[in-house]
């Protein structure tokens, strides 16, 4: 739209770049980086894990026309990404440079989201330390720091005690089965045992998928994880009433209060692999 200008804001570890006001931010402190590193980063974070020819950055930044101080301005523009970034050459933790073509942008990277917002303003919320556009989820630059470990550590034990929910399910199905025949306002006990048993024979891979990853600390999980999480809430939020499978051992009220932390789990799990992924580019 005339006089107005599309914001995109990229998240990668603990930085955050704002296209719209050219600021960079480490955990909402602005890091101070002049306007061409600035539009370099945005390009390369642009297109994460792509690599982006000199040809290109050439073409897009500097213009055709211009050949004696591209070479220069281009390796000034990447070391000053590098410094603000802490990052390093030798052993890159976010740019990494192709020899003979270009560079590459290795980390994780999140958008936030797109926002348009009047062009004159230089000076819009997120450069007085707030978002840009408030999420409903946690993003990352709101978690805290935690040693790696401890996130994993946290993250396999979630995974071992879903798993043992399902195999405990199947594993005393026919005790599951009379619990829904003395429910008498259930209308289909069968179906119901049938979604348990269909739902845990499901689920029990991707658990082990999970654990193993974690265990083996797979650098791209928090990314998949993220692509997974829309299908994988409404099965968890299902099973968070499976402490009422174990009825006939435990009370009502703790059945209860099991099912009421066990709906907050997902979301707890999400905020820890957002924390593995920072933590871990």
């Amino acid at each position: 739209m005339p006089g107005e200008a599309a914001s995109r804001v990229f998240q990668f570890g603990v930085f955050e770049a704002n296209e719209a006001t050219g600021e960079l931010r480490k955990q909402g402190v602005r890091i101070k980086l002049h306007s061409q590193p600035f539009r370099v980063l945005v390009l390369l974070l642009d297109k994460p894990g792509a690599v982006v020819t000199r040809k290109e950055m050439q073409q897009r930044l500097w213009g055709d026309d211009t050949f004696v101080d591209f070479e220069h301005g281009l390796n000034t523009a990447v070391n000053k990404i590098r410094e603000a970034l802490d990052d390093s050459a030798l052993q890159p933790r976010y740019v990494e440079t192709i020899p003979g073509k270009g560079y590459r942008f290795i980390a994780p990277v999140a958008m936030v989201g797109t926002v348009s917002q009047p062009a004159e303003k230089e000076i819009p919320a997120a450069a007085e330390g707030r978002t840009v556009k408030p999420a409903l989820l946690t993003v990352p630059h709101e978690l805290p720091r935690a040693p790696r470990r401890v996130v994993r550590t946290l993250l396999l034990l979630v995974q071992v005690m879903y798993l043992a929910f399902y195999f405990g399910a199947l594993g005393n199905w026919q005790e599951i089965r009379e619990i829904f025949l003395d429910v008498t306002w259930l209308q289909q006990p069968a179906v119901l045992l049938a979604a348990v048993v269909i739902t845990a024979s499901l689920l029990i891979p991707v658990r082990l998928f999970l654990a193993a990853a974690v265990a083996f600390d797979f650098s791209q999980l928090s990314g998949k994880f993220r692509r997974m999480f829309p299908l994988l809430l409404p099965l968890d939020l299902l099973w968070a009433v499976s402490p009422f499978l174990l009825i006939h051992h435990v009370s009502t009220g703790l059945a209860l209060g099991m099912s009421a932390a066990l709906v907050y789990l997902p979301f707890a799990q999400r905020s820890l692999m957002l924390m593995y992924g920072r933590e871990g580019s």
